[in-house]
C-alpha cells in the first residue's frame, strides 16, 4: 500500500484540497490518500507541527506526508523532503520539520532541487505532489534533491526550563476540538527536570484573569481526576485537570466540557495561542 497523507491550511470550503488530490491521483492512480487535516490555522507552523507529530507514527512506515502549510518557494523557504523513523516528510523548510524533529538527527534530509524539471506554471503544491508520488512509488530522495545536513532551527515558542530547573516555562500550541489546551512541554521533558518532586501549575481564572487554584497533579487520563476520593465521576464536571496526552504533550483540559454550551479550558481560563504555561517544581 502507497500512503499520502495531507495536512494543510486550506480548509474545506474552496477547491483547494480537492484539487491536490485531483493532482495525486493523476500522477499516481493507485496512491492511498489520507487526510490528517486541512483546519491548521493559517501559516500556523507550531501548529501543523504538532498535527504531524501526533499523527505520523499511527501509519505504516514508508508512508509519505505531504504538508501543505506555508509552503512558498523564496530565498527565506527551500522545499525539503525528509526520512525519520521511516517515514517521508515533505514541507517548506519553515519551522515545521524542525520543530517535529526536537533536535533528533534524520535519516536523511535533501532540498528538493527538480523546480526546474517541472512546467513554468508549477506550483509550489505541484512540486510537492511530484517527490510524494516519487516517494510513494519506491523512488529515492537522492533523485529529487540535494543532501543538506541541517533545517531552520526555530527558536520561539519552545518550552525553557529555569537555571535553577525549577521551573518549566512553555506555551499553548494548540487548542483542539473540545477547547482542551495543548502546551510545547512534554512529558520527555517534565520527567527530566521533576524528577519525583512535588509541583504546582499556577494558571488564571478566565477574561477576569484572577488567580484560582493551582493544578497539582498530572494525570494518565481525564478521569483519573477521581483517582483519590470515592465521589462518582459526574462530581468532577467542570473541574480543570492537566495531562500528559496521547502525543506526549501537557494539556490542560475541563473535565467534559463541551465548548457550545458549557464552555471549556480554553474560555475558562482565559487561554489562547501562545499564552504561557508554568510548571512550578517544589
Amino acid at each position: 500500500m502507497s500512503i499520502i497523507t495531507l495536512t494543510t491550511d486550506y480548509g474545506l470550503k474552496d477547491h483547494f484540497v480537492g484539487a491536490l488530490k485531483g493532482k495525486i491521483v493523476s500522477e499516481f492512480a493507485n496512491a492511498t490518500i489520507i487526510d490528517i487535516s486541512h483546519d491548521i490555522d493559517p501559516f500556523n507552523t507550531s501548529e501543523a507541527s504538532y498535527i504531524i507529530g501526533a499523527a505520523y507514527a499511527h501509519f505504516p512506515k514508508g508512508t509519505v506526508h505531504l504538508i501543505g502549510i506555508d509552503a512558498e518557494f523564496n530565498k527565506e523557504n527551500q522545499h525539503v523532503a525528509m526520512q525519520w523513523n521511516d517515514h517521508y516528510f515533505i514541507a517548506a523548510d519553515n519551522g515545521i520539520l524542525s520543530m517535529l524533529l526536537q533536535h533528533q538527527v534524520p535519516q536523511k534530509l535533501v532540498a528538493i532541487t527538480i523546480h526546474d524539471r517541472l512546467p513554468t506554471d508549477a506550483t509550489d503544491l505541484d512540486v510537492f505532489v511530484t517527490v510524494a508520488c516519487h516517494l510513494a512509488k519506491g523512488g529515492l530522495l537522492n533523485v529529487v534533491g540535494k543532501e543538506i545536513k541541517t533545517l531552520k532551527q526555530v527558536t520561539e515558542l519552545q518550552a525553557t526550563v529555569s537555571a535553577d530547573k525549577n521551573t518549566i516555562k512553555g506555551n499553548v500550541i494548540y487548542i483542539d476540538h473540545f477547547g482542551n489546551v495543548v502546551t510545547n512541554i512534554t512529558k520527555k521533558l517534565f520527567l527530566e527536570i521533576a524528577k519525583g518532586r512535588p509541583y504546582e501549575i499556577p494558571l488564571m481564572q478566565g477574561k477576569s484573569q484572577k488567580k484560582s487554584n493551582p493544578i497539582k497533579n498530572i494525570w494518565a487520563k481525564y478521569s483519573d481526576i477521581s483517582k483519590s476520593t470515592n465521589y462518582a465521576l459526574k462530581n468532577y464536571e467542570g473541574d480543570k485537570l492537566a495531562i500528559f496526552n496521547e502525543a506526549g504533550y501537557l494539556e490542560i483540559a475541563i473535565f467534559r466540557s463541551n465548548p457550545m454550551s458549557v464552555g471549556s479550558a480554553s474560555s475558562l481560563l482565559g487561554l489562547g495561542y501562545r499564552d504561557s504555561i508554568t510548571i512550578h517544581f517544589l
